[in-house]
């Protein structure tokens, strides 16, 4: 038994549309799966310094968190309460951006510095 349901709609001269399920074994739709797109991205840009600091709160409506670190020096993100230089999930370098998966980490998240400080971009993709 396939783990995907697909159909094809024809909306128009030219346009379709694929509808998508994630299935169980049994073939009924897995509760929690919502394959519809997201509607709302919150913009906020979080100074981090060697405290540690909440990028985003716990939020049951995540479907996507994205990460830049805007200078050069390392920044340690937590997906947990406290993130410390040595209890961290992600180690992002300078100028890079975590971006990540659909439906992952609803959690609060965390970061630090060993020195210095970051201007940390947050973009959090809710539904």
């Amino acid at each position: 038994m396939s783990l995907f349901a697909a159909s094809l709609r024809e909306l128009g001269a030219d346009v379709r549309a694929v509808d998508v399920a994630v299935l169980d074994p049994s073939g009924n739709q897995l509760a929690g799966f919502d394959g519809s797109r997201p509607a709302t991205a919150g913009l906020a840009t979080v100074v981090v310094s060697t405290t540690s600091i909440v990028l985003a709160a716990s939020n049951a409506a995540r479907r996507r968190i994205v990460i830049h670190n805007d200078s050069t020096g390392v920044v340690f993100i937590a997906f947990a309460a406290t993130a410390t230089v040595s209890a961290f999930t992600y180690e992002l370098g300078g100028n890079a951006t975590y971006d990540g998966p659909l439906n992952d980490y609803t959690g609060v998240i965390s970061a630090i510095r060993a020195s210095g400080s970051s201007n940390v971009r947050v973009t959090e993709i809710t539904t």
